[in-house]
């Protein structure tokens, strides 16, 4: 029998090493919310609790690893608004996006609300960000996780991402795409099996979609962040390249101060931009998160 994702295997460095994490869970990973407590002040508050948090990355004081706490979600701070469960590659990409204050934000696929309420944070609840999300029956949690972490610059929409109206434009976007989810996958059990779905085949075409629309909404030299947790170039590479050639884009470099690897320079028949080498890609069992992928794009 192959192992998982053996497609993969040319381009994900160490693939033994892979493959043994994917047999092991994700560690709980967590943010302070700077909204409502510094992060001093909540490590005093959990060493108070015999709660013990390592920082996931030395130049961020608000990230951190809980490696003793198997549901983070159920303390009174959690609930608070002090602390938000996220997986650490997740919490990348709103700092490689970088906002300044008072800027004018669209999150084109919003919910549940981690990005968001990041974005509000880096921001301190000043300009505005537009959370758009699709279907309705995410607004309500989406919703719930701003207002847990007293979000007040947001406001909420339900277009479809790719055919979001053309009226106003924007400072930054993010772009987290629906995509295969690749990245999320542990087999932490006998019984979990992976499979793949029709509906990955049709995701390429989607984020194509998504990417361009977002790139039109940019103010000139916006910035935008597209992001995947999936492994799949036909969902990464080669939807940012798909820019390149339709659009007068440029790929920035990204620095977030964890272990990652390049974008790759072509897949099966597709050679790609030089640019796209700008782009990162994270695996897991070198930052034992989430895999994911993120690439900063400008427009000149």
């Amino acid at each position: 029998m192959k192992p998982i994702f053996d497609c993969y295997r040319e381009i994900i460095p160490e693939f033994h090493l892979f493959q043994e994490l994917l047999h092991k869970p994700v560690p709980a990973h967590l943010r302070i919310n700077q909204l409502k407590i510094e992060p001093w002040s909540l490590l005093h508050l959990f060493k108070e609790k015999g709660i013990r948090l390592e920082r996931a990355i030395e130049q961020d004081d608000s990230l951190y690893i809980a490696q003793e706490l198997n549901h983070p979600g159920k303390l009174l701070e959690y609930f608070l608004g002090y602390i938000h469960t996220q997986a650490l590659t997740s919490c990348l990409a709103s700092p490689a996006l970088s906002p300044k204050e008072d800027s004018y934000i669209l999150d084109m696929c919003a919910s549940p609300g981690g990005k968001t309420s990041h974005l509000a944070q880096l921001m301190n609840n000043t300009g505005l960000i537009v959370a758009n999300e699709l279907y309705k029956s995410r607004h309500i949690p989406l919703g719930n996780t701003l207002a847990r972490l007293g979000v007040l610059n947001t406001v909420v929409t339900g277009y479809q991402a790719q055919e979001f109206p053309l009226k106003q434009s924007f400072d930054y976007i993010l772009a987290d795409v629906p995509c295969s989810g690749e990245g999320t996958f542990r087999k932490t059990k006998a019984s979990i099996t992976y499979r793949e779905t029709k509906r990955k085949a049709k995701l390429p075409d989607l984020q194509k979609k998504i990417i361009l629309r977002g790139f039109d909404l940019l103010k000139p030299k916006g910035e935008m962040i597209y992001a995947t947790c999936t492994y799949n170039p036909e969902e990464n590479e080669s939807v940012v390249n798909f820019l390149l050639k339709k659009r007068d884009a440029k790929l920035l470099s990204i620095h977030v101060g964890l272990d990652h690897e390049p974008g790759i320079s072509g897949w099966r028949d597709e050679e790609y931009d030089e640019q796209i080498k700008r782009a990162v890609r994270f695996y897991p069992h070198r930052i034992n998160s989430v895999g994911f992928f993120m690439a900063r794009i400008c427009k000149t």
